[in-house]
């Protein structure tokens, strides 16, 4: 008999004994719970050798060929969320922040609408107050020109209802923007027709102007009205509330991750904004747009980008940066405080760094990152982080700077047939707020 056939002849029995039994095995499921690692775009600047592994297996294979770790899921009616009457004077608000689109507008619209972000059809509900997305709407699906239509229908629908949209850059936008398209299947090129309309309209096109004028690199949001809008700086040099009870009480939201090292971090979020809208613009703006690679080679950033701007797009920039997701729990603990207090805030969230089961959260939800493969192309989790803000008269003074007030923040994970609790923190604080 043949060597070959020999070794099915075991090989095959075995895996069938194994997987009958798997049920009984607990190994199984932790190895199932490990982050897939080569799905993960490589950082074009890495090593030949990665960047020749990471390209065997993503824009060299038809999307539909990528299937990983995913598991079937039961449909689940949409979450019921029955809001209780209002405490008298209190102050509320919601949040609802979603993960890698990566090319999937069905799949997209399962999870705004099981997060009550959008209606059966699609619009938006006016559920919540603030939806944010953390980058990567392209690449890996076909679905590209129609996810930013939508997020672009369901900002101008959330202004209406006093609701707000943030929507950033991940490094698949900004990749796509530079002529790097390793995970661009030829399926999704023909939606736009050619790969010269296709360049124009992520350039001075209706999806590049819409990134120009409402997608940002990273958003602080705070968490109530004192602190101003969204994106109102934190400098902590400068800060004039930094005393306030209410100074860190707001959230960033990045697409790779805000290095403890990174130079640019402060003021934040306007330094690396304003890195960023420099940088697009250089980009956008070019006379003649590189031929895409590949085939062709890569072309790299513009020759006159700046230091800080090629730092930006750095392995440790903050749309690169996976050190948050990957390093050691004790590691990151001790680094997050620092970060968290030069940038005005008391949770960073994040997306770029995949676990397909679940939405991550680290350092007693200090550390949180939403990227779960929610696109067919992984097979992973459908997921959101749901945020509720809450500021209570906890006493009552005839002085407003001695007003008591019980402050509560209740942070959820959202999945079609459950929800998981990452974080309930509460304390009292004192002043005049409103």
């Amino acid at each position: 008999m043949p060597r070959f056939l020999i070794i099915l002849s075991v090989f095959i029995p075995v895996l069938s004994i194994l997987w009958v039994c798997r049920s009984f095995l607990p190994a199984f499921d932790l190895v199932a719970s490990f982050p897939l690692s080569w799905p993960l775009a490589v950082h074009p600047y890495q090593t030949s050798a990665q960047r020749a592994h990471d390209d065997a297996h993503s824009a060299q294979q038809p999307v539909e060929a990528i299937q990983f770790g995913g598991q079937h899921r039961p449909e689940a009616p949409a979450h019921a969320r029955p809001s209780a009457e209002p405490t008298a004077g209190q102050f509320k608000r919601t949040i609802v922040a979603v993960g890698d689109l990566h090319g999937d507008l069905p799949n997209a619209q399962k999870v705004l609408q099981m997060a009550g972000v959008v209606d059966e059809h699609g619009d938006w509900s006016g559920g919540v107050d603030f939806f944010v997305q953390t980058g990567d709407i392209i690449d890996r699906g076909d679905d590209t020109i129609k996810l930013y239509e939508w997020m672009d229908k369901l900002r101008e629908q959330a202004k209406a209802t006093e609701g707000t949209v943030l929507t950033h850059l991940g490094n698949h936008e900004w990749m796509n923007a530079i002529g790097d398209w390793r995970y661009v299947p030829a399926t999704e090129i023909k939606t736009f027709g050619t790969v010269a309309a296709r360049q124009k309209m992520l350039a001075t096109g209706r999806i590049g102007r819409s990134w120009a004028a409402n997608y940002t690199t990273t958003s602080r949001l705070p968490l109530h009205p004192a602190l101003g809008p969204p994106n109102t700086d934190y400098d902590p040099a400068t800060d004039s509330v930094s005393t306030s009870p209410l100074s860190h009480a707001a959230i960033s939201f990045v697409h790779g991750g805000l290095a403890p090292a990174y130079p640019d971090l402060t003021p934040f979020p306007s330094r690396i904004n304003e890195l960023s809208t420099s940088l697009l613009r250089k980009l956008q703006h070019r006379k003649v747009h590189p031929p895409p690679h590949p085939p062709n080679p890569y072309p790299g950033l513009p020759h006159d980008a700046t230091n800080q701007e090629h730092r930006l797009y750095g392995s440790d920039g903050p749309l690169w940066y996976r050190g948050w997701a990957l390093d050691p729990e004790e590691k990151v603990c001790k680094e997050v405080d620092d970060v968290l207090s030069r940038t005005g805030t008391r949770r960073m969230v994040m997306g770029h760094t995949p676990d397909f089961q679940k939405i991550v959260s680290r350092c007693g939800g200090k550390i949180i990152i939403i990227d779960t493969g929610i696109s067919h192309a992984y097979g992973g989790a459908l997921s959101a982080l749901s945020v509720t803000y809450t500021l209570t008269p906890a006493s009552t003074s005839k002085d407003a700077a001695e007003q008591k007030w019980t402050e509560k923040e209740v942070v959820k994970a959202l999945y079609p047939d459950r929800e998981v609790l990452l974080a309930s923190d509460e304390r009292e604080v004192v002043g005049d707020f409103f």
